[in-house]
């Protein structure tokens, strides 16, 4: 039996959770179901700029996971824009980790 999946750390709470192509009725889309971690792993790497290590220590799990969750992240994402699919971002094993978020920290 597989040993449950330790909860990733999450930084990020998204204000917009679904995402989908422009002039497509919603009733004949398929979608894609991005979880919350694999969305985090993506801010890291593409957005902040984060190896595979640092985000691994960020998330609370090894590089070699961290690598994994974000190659399959940027494959989802991929596939949605191949194929003109619909993004959801939902659940995932998480843990949410209290920070200050940029625009708070901005203005401030």
């Amino acid at each position: 039996m597989p040993r449950p999946p330790k909860p990733r750390a999450v930084r990020h709470d998204p204000a917009v959770v679904y995402f989908k192509p422009a002039g497509v009725p919603m009733r004949v889309l398929e979608e894609v179901a991005l979880g919350l971690d694999e969305l985090e792993a993506i801010r890291l790497a593409d957005v902040e700029g984060l190896s595979h290590e640092e985000i691994g220590k960020m998330m609370n799990v090894s590089r070699a996971t961290a690598g994994r969750i974000l190659a399959e992240a940027r494959r989802k994402t991929a596939l949605a824009l191949v194929y003109g699919l619909a993004i959801r971002v939902e659940g995932g094993t998480i843990e949410t980790i209290e920070t200050i978020d940029v625009e708070d920290r901005d203005r401030k």
